[in-house]
């Protein structure tokens, strides 16, 4: 991976950014930081929320009250929050959590905010959002102070995300509110000030106001120009960058459907001249899949490294996502000519995996991408989402060789290997599969490739239905419009497509029911 080719060939790149097309807007950061795990990103926010003078949004796929920023500190979340008003008149926080239905609701209960919200006044206010299409998802991951710090990613302030990067086996401290150990967890946010902060201010409030009809003010310019909030010791990885904006809205909120982040990802993947570097919960969208197989059989094309979790927490995530996951693999291992695919899993030292939640893409040395987007097709335009992206100006060898160190550390906390050792092996041998598999361990802390299964005919059928995954909120309920137009299929994958719909008909029918239990509860209380 040669610095010099990487310049001549950003020098005639047409950008990937564009504002209006890939991204919502491009905003400039005066300091962006990139977190890496729960443990980090905590304690970064509770820094920033101490210094908090008048505004404080949070936006959540969930937000539980009864978590902890600190395993070492008994303080939960909500306790916290409430202190911060209690000793700062000024200051008001509004937080938004999904409305989520059952049975992912048992899990992650809405009644610890509802009471919270019961007890604490109109200065903190939080709300459940109900407001999206059925079954779509509020899942942007935001908190910003003030419009003058914001962080952005994949990690929630829920009660399984805290973790360290050395994503230790039974780490006592890793517990769920109700005392339970959970698994350990990979994650990355994005922390950037400046007018970037004030853009994202911009759009939480307006996301604010789509769920909940309220108007929220934006702060006062002292509450802009006041203490800055960025927190002590986090060190910026970049100053002065220009930082992408990209959502995904349902037509619903805005009149028209914002398909940004879809975008983004067909522009970095055509973009791509070296290496294209990707972690994310879930790997099931086949268009996604499709446009990185043309890449893999281009005799010069990109290399492509897929970091991903062996297998969803869930069943039911298993059935929707990771089903679609085995087919989308195949495709990419058939169009893989070169060699220049690895798809691989992280595992900790006693060889037990671990949870990959990050949405993270980095495309050469070029752009680094950090979000709340999955690599699937609800992301592209069914539920609400926000990522940020930096992109290296030609020429910025100092930009280019920060995005390539995000890269070089995850990968190096991956394989359990220091980063220094990673980034000579990348000069060494000019590519990053080739560092990979030079300092990839046969035990221990690793990546190890996934397993390279053969999805039979339900698999592909449940797969080609997108059971839970629809692209748009006028696939949600009609199963049948999912279907890729295709020949006439042979009776055995008819068969097995028509047992697809009818389990997606009795799951479906299982919900209507469990939720009009849960709304009759609700109305009891």
């Amino acid at each position: 991976m040669s610095d010099h080719r990487d310049a001549a060939d950003l020098a005639g790149a047409r950008p990937i950014l564009r504002p209006g097309a890939t991204c919502w807007r491009a905003e400039r950061a005066d300091r962006l930081a990139v977190l890496v795990d729960g443990a980090a990103f905590f304690a970064a926010v509770r820094a920033a929320l101490l210094r908090a003078r008048r505004s404080v949004i949070l936006l959540g796929w969930d937000i539980d009250p009864r978590m902890r920023l600190d395993p070492h500190d008994p303080e939960t979340l909500g306790d916290f929050l409430a202190r911060l008003i209690h000793h700062r008149p000024s200051l008001r926080i509004h937080a938004l959590k999904w409305d989520m239905p059952f049975p992912i609701s048992l899990e992650h209960p809405h009644g610890p905010l509802e009471r919270l919200n019961r007890r604490t006044g109109p200065r903190l206010t939080l709300e459940l959002d109900d407001a999206l299409p059925v079954g779509a998802a509020q899942h942007q991951k935001l908190v910003v102070v003030d419009d003058a710090l914001a962080f952005c990613g994949g990690i929630d302030l829920a009660g399984d995300r805290w973790d360290t990067p050395e994503h230790r086996d039974n780490d006592p401290r890793r517990r769920w509110p109700t005392g339970e150990l959970h698994a350990p967890r990979h994650d990355v946010m994005m922390a950037v000030d400046g007018p970037a902060a004030r853009a994202l201010g911009v759009m939480a409030r307006e996301r604010w106001s789509h769920a909940t009809g309220q108007v929220l003010p934006p702060p006062p310019p002292e509450g802009i120009s006041g203490a800055d909030p960025w927190p002590e010791g986090l060190h910026p990885l970049i100053t002065d960058a220009v930082v992408g904006i990209a959502r995904t809205l349902p037509d619903c909120l805005v009149g028209r459907p914002v398909r940004e982040n879809e975008a983004l990802t067909f522009a970095a993947i055509a973009g791509a001249r070296r290496s294209i570097y990707l972690e994310n919960q879930y790997f099931a969208s086949f268009r996604v899949a499709e446009a990185l197989a043309r890449r893999l059989r281009e005799p010069d094309g990109p290399e492509v490294v897929v970091v991903v979790p062996m297998e969803s927490p869930s069943w039911f995530d298993r059935m929707a996502m990771d089903t679609p996951r085995g087919v989308v693999l195949q495709e990419l291992r058939a169009a893989d000519r070169y060699g220049r695919l690895r798809a691989m899993t992280p595992l900790t030292e006693g060889g037990n995996g671990i949870v990959v939640h990050s949405k993270l893409m980095v495309v050469d040395d070029r752009l680094l991408r950090i979000g709340s987007s999955n690599l699937n097709n609800r992301s592209m335009g069914y539920d609400t989402e926000c990522d940020l992206a930096v992109e290296a100006p030609p020429g910025d060898r100092s930009t280019a060789n920060a995005i390539g160190a995000v890269r070089n550390r995850l990968l190096a906390e991956h394989m359990g290997v220091d980063p220094s050792d990673l980034t000579a092996a990348v000069r060494a041998t000019g590519s990053l599969v080739a560092a990979i598999d030079r300092l990839n361990k046969p035990s221990g802390r690793r990546l190890a490739p996934l397993p390279n299964t053969d999805p039979g005919l339900t698999e592909q059928a449940f797969a080609a239905l997108r059971i839970a995954d629809p692209d748009r909120p006028e696939e949600a309920w009609a199963v049948w419009k999912r279907m890729p137009p295709a020949p006439a299929p042979a009776r055995s994958l008819t068969r097995a497509v028509g047992a697809a719909l009818f389990t997606a008909g009795a799951i479906a029918g299982v919900y209507a029911v469990a939720q009009a239990i849960v709304e009759t509860e609700r109305g009891d209380r």
